[in-house]
C-alpha cells in the first residue's frame, strides 16, 4: 500500500481558494487525489481541496518554519 503524506480529510467547513495552478501541478494534485481515494477509502470530490491540507502539513514539518516561528515567539514578535 502506497503510505501518502495526507491521511483522510478532515469534515471540516469548505474553504473557498483562488489560486492558479500550473497544468502539470495541477494534473499531479488530479492525480494525488485519485491515489489519495484509493488509499483511504474516502472519495476526494474535488483535488483543490486537497491544498489547504498540503499547505498545512508542508510548514507543520518544515524544522526551519517551526523554529523561525519558535523564535518569534520567544522574543515577543
Amino acid at each position: 500500500m502506497t503510505k501518502l503524506r495526507l491521511g483522510p480529510l478532515a469534515d471540516d467547513k469548505a474553504v473557498k481558494v483562488s489560486v492558479e495552478l500550473p497544468a502539470g501541478v495541477h494534473r499531479d494534485l488530479v492525480a494525488y487525489a485519485e491515489t489519495l481515494s484509493r488509499t483511504t477509502g474516502q472519495a476526494v470530490s474535488d483535488p483543490m481541496k486537497l491544498i489547504v491540507p498540503m499547505i498545512a502539513r508542508f510548514m507543520a514539518t518544515d524544522r526551519a518554519f517551526t523554529k523561525a516561528r519558535r523564535d518569534q515567539s520567544q522574543n515577543g514578535d
